[in-house]
């Protein structure tokens, strides 16, 4: 999922939309504005596609020279084509088409154009529009040479902050275009590949790369103060309910398991194991503030990365001799973050048999790719540790709301077959949270949150 929670702020009932719900939050009418300066390269950038339409082929010369992605000695000589690109959870986006004075083999006609701001639509302008402050200083690393995962080649990247305002300008990915496979949507691995294990396989391996290589200080040498650790931002989110507040969202959560129990396997619909979901879950908040402290006390897990690298946000092809490459899309709010959030934000959309049969050996190929490119040592174990804290406090603060969520967004849940029925495939949002909450029930009870909190616990003296 691309957003944080909110606070929870009661009870509802089915169909009804959660309070705590990004949606239900009360978003402001943006106030439309056409331009903003950015901070970085001091050029006045369109907040709207009608306002870089209007500036045309001068504004996106001044721009891209500005950028150094354009020679000063060339310029783009017109807008061939600009259309809208639907979807996304923030901001408007758009394909662009463009010419240019002189052919390089540097420059890329077929463009894709995000804005952080979205002034039809308040949900998607306030508060996503400043996920884009952090994706416009990491636009001008991934053009330095030796860069060691793929991205689409930046154009334009740059962010007023003070309005939220921003625009990144990349290399459109051709999906579909050989050797560029077709994009995949989020939780369909079942429907798109009968293999899904060298795709998450080649995510995972990117993402150790490009921690690595900060680690090992490959990148900006003045990266660390660009990015500086946010323990909030960078970890899991902070489990924002009170003790009644959280009993009530379990109890919702095992009312979900007994009216629609076609929704969930038999092992995480159990009474017996709900029970033991809601000790853990209520010992969990007891010891957050210690959870997070193990979470971001090693710098060995700490490092920049992509936080949302479901298979959605990447692209996948073949080199000649078969191996199969990924790279990533959709940057906003990069930053600096455990290696558990990267690694849930890579893998809690995955197929099932990712994480009951592979998760061993994807934890082992991170642990190698890390330190093969610089990156500290670590074992396969310490990262297994690290991810099952992670997940047990972030889905606790998030994951657990979802059943809310799923009836909000597909009333008459009970009604339908199950998980792949229809109506719930066609609902991106549901589809998506229901499989993210089976992820996490399912680990849950693999790896007893439980007995880890007791070894927690008593590595910190308190067991």
């Amino acid at each position: 999922m691309a957003t944080r929670s909110f606070p929870p702020a009661g009870r509802i009932a089915p169909g009804t939309l959660p309070r705590h719900y990004p949606l239900a939050m009360l978003y402001p009418d943006p106030v439309r504005l056409d331009h903003a300066t950015g901070d970085a390269t001091g050029v006045p950038m369109p907040a709207h596609g009608d306002a870089l339409a209007s500036g045309g082929a001068d504004w996106l010369t001044l721009a891209f020279r500005a950028f150094g992605y354009l020679a000063p000695d060339n310029a783009v000589t017109r807008i061939v084509s600009f259309t809208p690109c639907p979807g996304g959870s923030t901001g408007a986006k758009f394909f662009l088409d463009v010419d240019y004075a002189r052919a390089d083999p540097g420059l890329h006609r077929r463009l894709f154009v995000k804005f952080s701001r979205d002034f039809t639509d308040p949900r998607r302008d306030h508060p996503g529009r400043y996920e884009m402050a952090s994706e416009a200083r990491f636009m001008p690393l991934t053009r330095l040479p030796g860069f060691p995962i793929e991205v689409p080649a930046a154009c334009f990247a740059d962010y007023h902050f003070a309005s939220g305002t921003g625009l990144v300008i990349t290399e459109r990915v051709a999906f579909g275009e050989a050797p560029i496979e077709p994009h995949r949507g989020k939780c369909l691995d079942w429907q798109t590949t009968p293999d899904p294990l060298p795709y998450y396989r080649a995510t995972v391996a990117a993402l150790a790369r490009l921690c690595a290589a900060h680690r090992a200080g490959h990148l900006s040498p003045g990266i660390d103060k660009t990015f500086p650790f946010d323990p909030v931002a960078g970890s899991a989110d902070p489990i924002r309910y009170s003790a009644a507040e959280l009993e009530a969202e379990l109890a919702y959560g095992e009312q979900f398991a007994a009216r629609a129990p076609q929704m969930l396997p038999a092992e995480v619909r159990d009474p017996a194991f709900l029970r033991t979901v809601r000790r853990d879950a209520l010992r969990i908040r007891e010891h957050e503030a210690m959870i997070q402290r193990a979470l971001t006390g090693d710098p060995r897990m700490i490092a920049l990365c992509h936080w949302n690298a479901h298979i959605d946000n990447c692209w996948f092809h073949r080199d000649a001799g078969g191996t199969l490459h990924c790279g990533l899309i959709d940057w906003g709010r990069v930053g600096r973050i455990t290696l558990g959030s990267a690694l849930w934000g890579g893998l809690s959309a995955a197929h099932h048999d990712i994480w009951d049969h592979h998760l061993a050996e994807l934890l082992d190929l991170f642990v190698d790719e890390y330190r093969a490119g610089g990156g500290p040592a670590i074992t396969a174990q310490e990262l297994e540790d690290h991810l099952t804290l992670h997940i047990m406090a972030m889905g606790v603060a998030r994951v657990l709301a979802f059943p809310e969520i799923i009836d909000f967004r597909v009333p008459g849940l009970d009604r339908l077959t199950g998980p792949r029925d229809p109506a719930v495939l066609s609902v991106e949002p549901a589809r998506n949270c229901l499989h993210v909450y089976t992820v996490f029930l399912k680990f849950w009870r693999r790896q007893d949150f439980g007995a880890a909190l007791d070894r927690l616990l008593l590595r910190s003296g308190q067991g």
